[in-house]
């Protein structure tokens, strides 16, 4: 994904309730139960279905870094969905979410204003409307570009128009993302 959709990846991971399974044996028994076959999750994991076999009667317990990482990034995918899908329809419907982002911000605005591109830091709330069009957004399959324009609309809106008190036809550019953080 872009750095927009794995914020929202991670956002979604932190309204879990419980931690993940710790580790690789109990793990894998876990991809095993949810996707119903030793097979799938070997193809999942790049491995064979003989190691996956053997993680799940704990004869292998620990596992190379680079299988470590991806079985905890499958597993982290796929804790607890009902949790995961209360808390996106709650932003989406009731709290929305919050936006935290260092990035250029241009503009184009009246004639008299300057329109240079600023490095910002903000940290802003969003309304639900945000959140459910970022949401809808990324199960529709949009790229990280539509992602961000979702974004720095919303930012555009709340911060810089101040809800639409003031800076008439302001229209916001967000480039050069250092980084990301949602939270809701």
């Amino acid at each position: 994904m872009g750095i927009v959709g794995d914020g929202l990846e991670k956002a979604e991971a932190k309204t879990a309730t419980r931690p993940i399974p710790k580790g690789a044996p109990a793990q894998m028994r876990f991809l095993v139960k949810q996707m119903k076959s030793t097979r799938a999750v070997a193809d999942l994991l790049g491995i064979s279905q003989r190691t996956v076999e053997r993680y799940v009667k704990d004869q292998i317990k620990t596992p190379r870094p680079e299988l470590a990482a991806r079985l905890t990034d499958e597993v982290r995918k796929r804790w607890q969905p009902r949790v995961r899908e209360r808390a996106k329809k709650q932003a989406a419907t009731t709290t929305g979410i919050v936006v935290e982002t260092r990035a250029r911000f241009g503009f184009t605005a009246a004639p008299g204003t300057t329109d240079d591109g600023r490095i910002r830091l903000i940290t802003q709330h969003l309304p639900p409307e945000y959140a459910a069009r970022l949401f809808e957004a990324k199960a529709a399959g949009a790229t990280d570009a539509e992602l961000q324009a979702v974004l720095a609309e919303g930012l555009q809106e709340i911060y810089f128009k101040d809800s639409g008190r003031r800076a008439d036809g302001l229209l916001v550019e967000f480039t050069d993302i250092d980084y990301v953080e949602l939270d809701f």
